[in-house]
């Protein structure tokens, strides 16, 4: 439980919106098909007394103070009522909200909780989430999670489905236990959200609770199958929240690292670089230019504190998409997303202070502003790279509204190298148009971009038509995209160019209610698709595919408990036209190939104290044979120990050779607490023939302070090392290695 937060309530009581109200509770009625032009309002209640941030309704302002009960299922009984009772009270000062979750148990010995440790999972626990479009313009919000053990969770989501939980906002929240169940109790201060400032503004809110050993969701608000936690133009309203204002512009982030660097060896024990003692400081700022436009800056920045990236062998032709971790560009990163996040995107920021292999390259200022004016969402960024990649990268994106959710937008982007290579740009439009059709969702989506680069002749061009209709009894998706030759955006992401190619999935799923089975997943007859052609040929004559891979699921869904499970067939088609390094000694040669597989797929829920999943692929490939395995496990201990591994095993036997790749992922985490925690991370994988350990120590002495004590190392397990891993020898001798302390202290002039 976090430590206790007084703080003192200059009013209190509040008004939720739903489609009905009764005369203290208030009931939804609709059906979940919209806002009822009908409003409940509560007049709020003042409230003079100190009160405790503890988990507890023992404060005199909660038993006046207005509540919501009527929370519906939307798993697995769509609008039935919850089977546990759970009440929302909220009240606010001038500084912050509160909001107090309490959930009835019938069994509080089945409550699960498992996690402490800061924007964990929870979705192995129990948890309850809010949601507060403080914008109130349903296309935006931030998300504030916690389970009975106090864990803390957040995320901002904006659009139709981008929720971005690598943000961290500063709140806090505390819990506690009886006999009737838990209560959740949250702050949330107003430095933590954006919105419009004056007398009386709105807040879109939700909230939903997960009981997990039912495996049920429970909202209070749009909790249709069709709808969702996140389907915004559904929530209910906050009212009567007096005259808000944004109490301090600016928030600084100043930082001081030590760190202390090993002399990196060979895999024979040879020296290849010395060892030192350093340090350096920066600071990032956060500065509210209007209450819905927010700037940021940098200055030396460092991301020692991040988790290394998880080890891949990539068994194909083509490039790996690593996903962002860094804090700096987490925050609203939806913001500046144009294109297909893993295929091709305008932005991806990891071309920002990281070179090609992922080794860090230093950051010396950067600045970015982002945020609402009336109808234009904007995200701006700009910095600057020192080292041997010095450059100026800057990114300009802006959406406008249209109708209830969707908008068009623009964005451009700049790459400015040093020694003479000259200014790289790139630029698209794109229109997202989300809508409702009968009680039915149908989101078509367009999107079309072009870049120029030194010694590439004219402005090549990427685009992508798709439509999605993602339902309850049937999900569907098409997309057809363009890639010319020399399309290369600076600062994006492109895996493949000079094709089309076209994806899809026809998914029919009911919900059969029987055998323990909450719903089956079948795409059968028609296969799930990805197909890539030439640029110069057609997707209709499989003479001119260059990739293609089909997917019949025969059977597939998930059980009651949360269990998943599936059982695929597949068809593949790979066309290389020049050799390839498939694995170390092993290159597979030109030509046409075609192959079949087999899958099965079985993952325990995460509920369980221990669960185990299971994956095996197996077939033709390349004209020979392989098999993939992946086993993963993780067991959840008092809420304390997790520990967890994965282990993934290709073999295959080629006509060109044979081998057999071994990937294992191994976490240790123990939480003291939900403020202080400790995890490792220690890899392997036998192309590389290494394996690297991460350890991270983190402690928040307040929400919004961190240290951070790092160690990182890595060491060779090729078979004729002299130094080889797990020799104790092999110590004394790592590949690279780096100790680091990081402080970091917020402050609010």
């Amino acid at each position: 439980m976090t430590p206790s937060t007084r703080v003192t309530i200059a009013m209190a009581g509040i008004s939720l919106v739903s489609g009905a109200a009764a005369a203290q509770q208030i009931r939804d009625t609709s059906g979940g098909r919209g806002r009822s032009p009908s409003r409940a309002t509560i007049r709020a209640a003042a409230i003079l007394t100190a009160v405790t941030l503890d988990g507890r309704l023992d404060e005199p302002f909660w038993a006046t103070a207005d509540s919501i009960d009527d929370f519906r299922q939307r798993e697995p009984r769509e609008g039935s009522s919850a089977t546990e009772r759970t009440v929302v009270k909220v009240a606010h000062d001038a500084e912050a909200m509160y909001i107090v979750v309490r959930c009835y148990d019938s069994d509080t010995h089945g409550v699960r909780a498992s996690q402490l440790r800061r924007d964990a999972d929870l979705s192995s626990d129990d948890n309850v989430q809010l949601l507060i479009d403080s914008y109130d313009d349903r296309r935006s919000a931030f998300v504030f999670g916690t389970n009975p053990n106090g864990a803390m969770w957040d995320a901002q989501f904006s659009g139709v489905d981008d929720l971005n939980e690598n943000w961290n906002g500063v709140w806090n929240a505390a819990v506690s236990r009886d006999s009737s169940g838990w209560t959740a109790e949250f702050r949330i201060p107003l430095l933590a959200l954006r919105f419009h400032a004056g007398t009386n503004p709105e807040f879109g809110f939700n909230v939903r609770r997960f009981i997990r050993r039912k495996n049920e969701e429970d909202l209070w608000r749009s909790y249709g199958r069709t709808q969702g936690f996140y389907r915004l133009n559904n929530e209910g309203t906050i009212t009567n929240l007096g005259d808000l204002h944004r109490p301090h512009d600016l928030e600084l982030y100043p930082y001081a690292l030590g760190r202390a660097v090993e002399t990196g060896h060979d895999s024979l024990g040879g020296e290849t670089s010395g060892g030192y003692f350093g340090g350096k400081g920066g600071v990032d700022a956060k500065f509210g230019i209007t209450p819905t436009l927010t700037a940021d800056a940098t200055v030396n920045t460092d991301f020692a504190q991040v988790e290394a990236d998880q080890q891949v062998i990539n068994l194909t032709r083509f490039p790996f998409f690593f996903p962002e971790k860094r804090q700096f560009f987490l925050e609203s990163s939806g913001l500046l997303d144009l294109g297909t996040p893993g295929r091709v995107q305008l932005f991806y920021s990891r071309r920002i202070g990281l070179d090609t292999s992922g080794a860090p390259v230093p950051i010396l200022a950067g600045g970015r502003v982002y945020g609402r004016l009336g109808p234009w969402r904007i995200g701006v960024l700009d910095a600057q790279t020192g080292g041997a990649d010095k450059a100026n990268d800057a990114v300009v994106r802006v959406q406008h509204d249209l109708f209830d959710r969707s908008y068009i937008g623009a964005i451009g982007t700049l790459h400015a190298g040093s020694g003479g290579q000259g200014v790289q740009r790139a630029g698209g439009l794109d229109v997202d148009l989300p809508l409702v059709v009968h009680g039915a969702n149908l989101e078509p989506k367009f999107w079309i971009a072009g870049s120029q680069t030194p010694g590439v002749p004219g402005t090549p061009h990427a685009w992508r038509l798709s439509t999605d209709n993602p339902n309850d009894l049937f999900d569907n998706f098409v997309s057809l995209y363009r890639i010319d030759s020399g399309f290369a955006p600076p600062l994006g992401f492109v895996r493949r160019t000079g094709i089309w190619e076209t994806t899809g999935h026809v998914d029919f799923m009911p919900r059969p209610g029987v055998l323990g089975i909450r719903q089956l997943d079948f795409t059968f007859p028609i296969p799930s698709w990805d197909i890539i052609a030439n640029e110069t040929g057609s997707l209709l004559r499989s003479a001119d595919w260059q990739t293609a891979w089909f997917e019949w699921r025969v059977l597939g869904g998930d059980r009651q408990n949360g269990d998943h499970f599936e059982v695929n067939f597949q068809r593949l088609m790979d066309a290389p036209t020049d050799t390839f390094g498939i694995f170390r000694g092993v290159v597979i040669q030109p030509g046409r190939y075609w192959w079949s597989r087999y899958e099965l797929q079985y993952f325990m829920h995460p509920g369980r104290p221990l669960s185990v999943g299971a994956f095996v692929n197996w077939g033709q490939f390349y004209g020979g044979h392989s098999t993939d395995l992946e086993l993963s496990a993780a067991w959840r201990a008092c809420g304390h120990l997790i520990v967890s591994t994965v282990l993934t095993r290709t073999t295959a036997l080629l006509p060109v050779g044979t081998f057999t790749a071994v990937v294992s992922a191994n976490r240790v985490e123990y939480d003291v607490n939900t403020r202080t925690s400790v995890l490792a991370f220690v890899q392997y994988d036998n192309e590389s023939e290494r394996v690297d350990f991460n350890v991270r120590f983190h402690w928040i002495p307040v929400i919004g302070d961190d240290v951070f004590v790092v160690w990182n190392s890595g060491y060779t397990t090729q078979p004729l090392a002299r130094f080889r891993f797990p020799d104790t020898r092999a110590l004394a001798r790592p590949l690279n290695g780096a100790f680091v302390v990081k402080i970091v202290h917020r402050l609010t002039p």
